[in-house]
């Protein structure tokens, strides 16, 4: 069997720059170890200056079509675009399912045309000192729109999501304003949704998985109808999506029954001990089964 060679696309010059090291570095482990009779990585890092590089030495990302065959990205879609321009085959996202993921409103909007619940929310966009008002009237400000429009608990986040930063959760109006101010300083915009109470559950998705046309790995942490209606419900987003290879989807349950998604993702999270990890074992699978089996299908 001839030998392909995966190119693990990863760094990058936004906030993910580390988490993003990490992953590829996690799937170059995955497939030396485990299928390299079939598979030879080939790290691609794109540095903090935007600069490609292929196994250490700096390139122009039109090189890459001579030196791999397919590529693994744990980059942003604005990557995998250079790839597609230059017709190599790679794990991207469809342009459509990620414009829904990075517009919020777009998504609850769409969602709820289909009939899915998600939670209310308010963007306030990226703090701006030279032309919003003095930082502690502005978070005030703002905690009172928030407040008029819906009521708390509410969870606050940067937008998109910066894994180096925490969701805040906020109780009463004066929580709010705080979680506002605190926030600011990331420079981000703002995103804050009312917090639903009941069991947070994610579901695992993955195209052709198993000799299914979507596989949905087993859902822990709740049981019989309630288990059913999560595992077709994220089967339905994924075709809806049209999702190439994996979806995880996060929901709540809520106590008298309503299901609300919380939050969609398009990328494996191969840490070790991760819930997509925990999944697998549920199973008796690995993580480069599932390496293995997204390849074969780009």
């Amino acid at each position: 069997m001839d030998v392909r060679r995966v190119g693990i696309l990863r760094g990058g010059t936004g906030v993910h720059y580390e988490s993003s090291l990490k992953d590829g570095g996690h799937l170059i482990v995955a497939i030396t170890e485990n299928l390299s009779d079939k598979w030879k990585p080939i790290d691609i890092l794109v540095d903090r200056d935007g600069v490609w590089h292929a196994s250490g030495v700096p390139i122009n990302p039109s090189q890459l079509m001579q030196k791999v065959d397919v590529v693994w990205s744990t980059l942003p879609p604005a990557f995998s675009k250079v790839l597609e321009d230059f017709s190599l085959p790679n794990t991207g996202t469809s342009p459509f399912s990620e414009t829904l993921n990075n517009n919020r409103t777009m998504l609850r909007d769409h969602m709820q045309k289909i009939g899915i619940n998600m939670p209310r929310h308010l963007l306030l966009p990226a703090y701006q000192r030279d032309f919003d008002q003095d930082p502690q009237i502005y978070a005030i400000k703002k905690a009172k729109e928030v407040f008029e429009k819906f009521g708390g608990p509410w969870m606050l986040r940067p937008f998109p999501d910066n894994p180096h930063i925490s969701p805040h959760v906020a109780k009463t109006y004066p929580d709010l304003s705080r979680a506002i101010s605190e926030l600011i300083s990331t420079e981000h915009s703002i995103l804050i949704e009312e917090l639903i109470p009941g069991k947070n559950v994610q579901a695992h998705s993955l195209g052709g998985f198993r000799g299914e046309e979507v596989y949905t790995l087993p859902v822990h942490g709740v049981s019989g109808e309630d288990k059913v209606r999560i595992s077709s419900l994220a089967q339905d987003l994924y075709k809806h999506f049209g999702v190439n290879f994996y979806l995880n989807s996060h929901f709540v349950l809520h106590p008298r029954g309503q299901i609300y998604l919380t939050n969609v993702k398009f990328s494996p999270d191969f840490n070790q001990g991760s819930h997509f990890q925990q999944a697998l074992d549920m199973v008796g699978s690995k993580s480069h089964h599932v390496i293995d089996h997204v390849l074969d299908r780009i």
